[in-house]
């Protein structure tokens, strides 16, 4: 990659519990770098009396870790040899059983052999500087280990497999290509080189303009199904807002009775309704009340009302619309809310039409037995505009990577402009170039030092 020469490779010898820091059946103590057999040789000890230096890669071996003369745990030593390992380094794996005193024990042994404490998603970031992945690949791995639902984890997987890397890079090579046309054109002009025909330049250039636009159309999307969306359950008293928390959570998280004001501060769960991590707040209905305790929670509940990414506002269809639904109603015009038409199991006497005059999605369910259900999580994903959203197509995962496609679809839109304008071809060639030079940091062929700490820095650090 083009870019490695300006990051501090380090030849120190690196080591990390790589498993969760809880007790488990097992865990794991990686070891990465030169001397990694060397100093897993130190205090591990096979049963047969092999060397980590005697097998090859993708092998193991039986036997005991130890700190000293003292025995830790049994354990198996996993070899990977370089350069085909994750980082490109030799490393060792040491697996023992998984308790948190035994790892840490274990870790301190490899210290004390020479190893030194790994940094925040520093064996990535040596796989990334070893050109193993590029920097969108390495993103990705963080996806996949915090991925919620299938969707989720589905789109971490096509990125760590280089699903958005390829895109890119054939966005890339059609700039690529004009930027060496435009180029050889104007510098060679003596040579036999076609001439530029702007019709076609303009019409490559909003090809690929429209590429980035699709890529920027599904960031918000693919946020949805990675991070959750921030969801309030609103309405007023005994809608069954309570029931229509517990349907989605599965249990009883809320309490419901026949009685107003049951529900006075936010009830919070996260669930997943289809593909989709909601991140539920139940609210204190919204209602006129003298009760001060009450009107605490009517308050919080407008503040999380405002908050929301997306509101459910539910009706009791079995009753008139009064005042406080009309309230609750105008309080969410114009924010992303479904009108859940609830207790569709009894008798309809809620104004319909006015429902649907206000609420482009509505949904009819029964909260207490569950009708419905399926129809909420298809208006809560049409809404999200994740019903269409392909996870194996390459898709945006962080602000730093929507940054850099947008700072190139604003070149590529200079670069048009500058066509329809008449403007020399050297403008366009410019344009051109910047958003190449976007479009390779987004990669990591061209990011700096800085760019690749931050992605880094919220790494856990056994990864």
């Amino acid at each position: 990659m083009e870019n490695k020469s300006i990051y501090n490779t380090s030849s120190k010898t690196i080591a990390a519990i790589s498993t969760p820091q809880a007790p488990g059946g097992i865990g794991i103590v990686r070891i990465s770098g030169p001397d990694a057999r060397k100093i897993a040789g130190k205090v591990f000890t096979s049963s047969r009396g092999k060397t980590l230096d005697d097998i090859k890669g993708y092998t193991a071996l039986y036997g005991r870790v130890h700190d000293g003369d003292e025995d830790i745990d049994e354990a198996i030593a996993l070899n990977f040899t370089a350069p085909a390992s994750f980082t490109g380094e030799d490393v060792v794996e040491l697996s023992c059983h998984g308790g948190l005193y035994i790892l840490r024990r274990v870790l301190k042994a490899v210290f004390a052999a020479g190893a030194v404490p790994a940094g925040p998603g520093e064996f990535t970031r040596r796989a990334f500087l070893n050109g193993k992945i590029g920097l969108t690949e390495a993103e990705s791995v963080m996806q996949l280990i915090g991925a919620q639902g299938e969707q989720a984890a589905k789109a971490a997987l096509a990125g760590h497999d280089g699903a958005l890397e390829k895109k890119i890079r054939q966005i890339r090579e059609s700039l690529l290509q004009m930027a060496g046309h435009l180029s050889a054109w104007a510098d060679y002009p003596e040579e036999d080189i076609p001439e530029v025909n702007e019709g076609s330049l303009h019409a490559t250039l909003c090809s690929v303009k429209g590429e980035l636009e699709r890529l920027l159309s599904q960031f918000e999307a693919g946020r949805a199904i990675r991070e959750g969306v921030v969801t309030v359950i609103a309405g007023r008293p005994n809608v069954g807002k309570s029931t229509l928390m517990n349907l989605l959570s599965g249990c009883e998280r809320s309490i419901v009775t026949e009685y107003a004001g049951t529900t006075r501060d936010i009830v919070e769960d996260t669930v997943i309704l289809g593909d989709i991590p909601l991140r539920l707040s139940d609210t204190a209905g919204i209602h006129l009340t003298e009760d001060p305790v009450e009107r605490i929670g009517v308050e919080r509940a407008r503040e999380r009302i405002r908050e929301a990414q997306l509101i459910l506002a539910v009706f009791d269809s079995s009753q008139e619309l009064n005042d406080e639904d009309r309230e609750l109603v105008s309080f969410v015009l114009r924010s992303p809310a479904i009108a859940v038409v609830n207790k569709s199991d009894l008798p309809i006497k809620i104004d319909i039409k006015y429902i649907k005059e206000n609420f482009k999605q509505i949904v009819y369910i029964s909260a207490l037995s569950g009708e419905g259900l399926e129809q909420l999580k298809n208006a809560v994903a049409e809404l999200l505009h994740t019903a269409g959203l392909n996870p194996a197509d390459g898709i945006l995962f962080t602000e730093r990577q929507r940054d850099a496609a947008r700072r190139a679809e604003d070149s590529v839109s200079e670069a048009i402009v500058a066509v329809e304008s008449g403007m020399t071809l050297d403008a366009v060639t410019v344009s051109i170039e910047g958003a190449i030079s976007a479009l390779l940091e987004l990669t990591g062929e061209r990011a700096t030092e800085a760019v690749v700490d931050s992605v880094f820095h919220n790494f856990c650090v056994g990864k």
